[in-house]
């Protein structure tokens, strides 16, 4: 048999809990906060390493131009990402089909875009801070 605990209700007006901040009424005169300015730019860029620089040695990417079983079509692939996420690999390739002007898709952890576009992709990997090289023949 199980008992159950009856639970505690507590009366109107009243808190099981005592307020954390009824003390801080009786101390007077406290400092202001710091001012927000909403046109502040933020503490810290997103994509920066801890001393707010920008991370330029992100890894190895390889660049890969693939012709079989896509029947002769041409189709450059960029593989080996070590360190970064789904929705960071998906920017890229949406940044990287903009700038081609073609389509393409993320698969198995790689991205790839239609066409022999390879110069175009290391450009953009550059700026994104990785090192790509191409790799095969």
């Amino acid at each position: 048999m199980s008992h159950k605990k009856e639970r505690k209700v507590p009366t109107e007006g009243r808190c099981l809990t005592p307020d954390p901040f009824g003390a801080l009424a009786g101390l007077g005169d406290l400092p202001a906060g710091p001012e927000v300015s909403q046109n502040s730019a933020p503490l810290i860029p997103a994509k920066t390493s801890q001393r707010l620089q920008m991370n330029t040695n992100r890894g190895r990417v390889d660049i890969v131009r693939q012709t079989a079983h896509r029947g002769g079509k041409a189709v450059t692939v960029a593989r080996n990402f070590t360190g970064i996420g789904l929705a960071e690999k998906q920017e890229l390739a949406k940044k990287m089909q903009k700038a081609c002007g073609v389509g393409g898709t993320v698969k198995d952890g790689c991205i790839e875009i239609q066409g022999d576009k390879r110069e175009e992709m290391k450009r953009i990997l550059t700026e994104a801070g990785f090192h790509p090289v191409f790799a095969g023949g």
